[in-house]
């Protein structure tokens, strides 16, 4: 899972974070897997401040986040991709805290193919639901997320990974 390419991608996502506040940024990491049962692991890095804050208050929120997606294939048949992530997020009031997010983002691939499936482009949406709750000094995710380019380009055989993330601070 550790080819030159991978290396390149996060190196360039880690030189693109690095400009920004230490202190308005939240990392996090997230293990998973895709419909292929293909292992995914991301890097990601959440802006801490909500975006639209002028328009959303109290239980609603809109965030940003960006990093890097790495999906193991078969020999030469592993990925990468930068994503792009809005999440518009509702967190419960009283009792139980817990989470819920939403949104529909853009990922950027190295190749057009993750093992079997064709992805037709380097570019597709992402679309992504998560649920969490607040653990320790983070919060602990189960999202669950599909790509697809939206039939930009032929053929579109999306996919979709499911994943546990971990994300230190708090939305």
């Amino acid at each position: 899972m550790t080819s030159r390419r991978h290396l390149a991608a996060i190196m360039t996502a880690a030189a693109l974070f690095s400009s920004g506040s230490a202190q308005a940024v939240n990392w996090a990491l997230e293990a998973g897997a895709t419909s292929e049962d293909t292992a995914a692991l991301g890097v990601m890095v959440h802006n801490d401040e909500s975006l639209l804050s002028d328009w959303l208050s109290g239980a609603w929120r809109l965030g940003l986040s960006t990093g890097v997606q790495l999906y193991e294939g078969d020999r030469e048949s592993d990925n990468a991709a930068w994503i792009v992530r809005p999440a518009l997020r509702y967190t419960a009031q009283g009792g139980i805290p817990w989470f819920a997010e939403a949104g529909i983002g853009a990922a950027l691939f190295l190749d057009t193919r993750l093992e079997s499936r064709d992805l037709g482009s380097a570019f597709q949406f992402e679309d992504r639901l998560a649920l969490g709750m607040p653990l320790g000094s983070g919060e602990l995710r189960l999202s669950v997320r599909h790509y697809s380019n939206a039939d930009i380009k032929l053929p579109n055989e999306g996919f979709e990974v499911l994943s546990l993330g971990y994300r230190l601070g708090s939305f």
